[in-house]
């Protein structure tokens, strides 16, 4: 690979690591024509799927150095004294097309130079719980309820329901969601926090507006080779499955409560009519949420820190407002409004979920 030094790249942030990547490739491409790694299968595995990762932030460096020579040399023809007055118009319309696709390039390269999640891959569990407003907060949940399992349609991704706590007439005290498929967790993540709705309830005979919120965690699933659970450590309780309004589901003990006795974690699962069903998602939910605990624990003490020592305030709970009288949706992190709340409560969430990638990657790329 020719070493193009330029000014241009120098000067860019992330774009300083993009011809060491393409050099890593490089590296690795050669790397894997060695006996010594063909004859290691597992490291053979592991090169070849990082050189997959990168190989096209390589080819992409490749085709900005073969633009960086077409520039210099159209550069070089405007410089020209000689040349003819349709030729300099010529040679002038194939400069600023050239530029523009080196923005282009930039802004790619810059994109896939942001350092990936390696969760975002894994399936998540979606957790939707009614917080405060009483029966409108429940049933607020199970508008978020109905968008998310819209949004995870649109996304082709498979949803498992595995606890469900049902008020009647479409509302949810909770719900519980395993989302299975490509990028699970990286389509939901940002879906955690607060969510709080402004509109008039349908029991409401003044057509006052109230406001209620519920609450959404994510957390990715985890492996069992990612934290190791003590079958000492667990009080597992089985009993009927039951319904909406009490009513019995199925007569047979069904139904599985697991207790992690060292944090506390509950976890019940309902869903199936079998309990070894029940039972493995349970264990895949409390994993999930064992490591989340854990993690939500020393994000909590980071953030303690920093606020003793920079007197930061806290956050605004909200993460997101919907205000039904406004026809309104508005992103709180990242200042996006929108006027159409129907469709995004239809599971039209690409242009909220987007912004808030494209606001990660900007805050990464100045190295926040």
């Amino acid at each position: 690979m020719a070493d193009i030094q330029t000014a241009e790249l120098n000067e860019m942030p992330l774009l300083s690591k993009w011809e060491s990547v393409a050099h890593r490739c490089e590296e690795l491409t050669l790397q894997l024509t060695d006996p010594s790694v063909l004859s290691q299968p597992a490291l053979l595995h592991k090169l070849n799927k990082e050189r997959t990762e990168i190989e096209g932030l390589a080819r992409l460096f490749a085709e900005y150095q073969a633009l960086l020579r077409q520039l210099a040399e159209t550069a070089q023809l405007l410089k020209d004294p000689s040349l003819e007055a349709e030729l300099q118009r010529l040679a002038a319309d194939e400069a600023r097309s050239l530029q523009e696709r080196r923005r282009e390039m930039e802004e790619q390269a810059k994109e896939l130079l942001v350092p990936k999640d390696p969760r975002d891959e894994k399936n998540t569990f979606v957790e939707i719980r009614a917080g405060t407003g009483g029966e409108e907060a429940a049933l607020f949940a199970g508008d978020l309820f109905r968008m998310y399992l819209k949004y995870a349609e649109r996304k082709k991704l498979r949803v498992e329901v595995v606890e469900a706590s049902e008020t009647g007439i479409g509302g949810y005290k909770e719900v519980v969601m395993l989302m299975e498929g490509k990028g699970a967790y990286g389509h939901f993540k940002h879906e955690s926090g607060v969510h709080r709705v402004q509109r008039v309830p349908a029991t409401e005979a003044s057509g006052r507006i109230h406001t209620s919120t519920v609450t959404v965690a994510v957390m990715p699933e985890v492996d069992e080779v990612d934290v190791q659970i003590d079958p000492k450590d667990l009080r597992i309780d089985t009993f009927c499955s039951s319904g909406a309004g009490g009513q019995s589901v199925n007569t047979t003990y069904s139904a599985v409560r697991i207790t992690h006795i060292p944090t506390g974690v509950v976890v019940t699962c309902q869903d199936e009519r079998s309990q070894l069903k029940n039972r493995n998602k349970a264990m895949r939910t409390l994993r999930a949420r064992i490591v989340e605990a854990e993690r939500a624990k020393q994000e909590a003490e980071i953030a303690q820190s920093r606020k003793s020592q920079v007197g930061t305030g806290e956050r605004s709970e909200k993460i997101r407002t919907y205000n039904f009288p406004q026809n309104r949706v508005t992103d709180h992190r990242i200042g996006l409004t929108l006027h159409r709340l129907e469709q995004v409560l239809a599971g039209d969430l690409d242009e909220i979920v987007e912004g808030l990638k494209a606001d990660r990657a900007k805050a990464a790329a100045l190295g926040a």
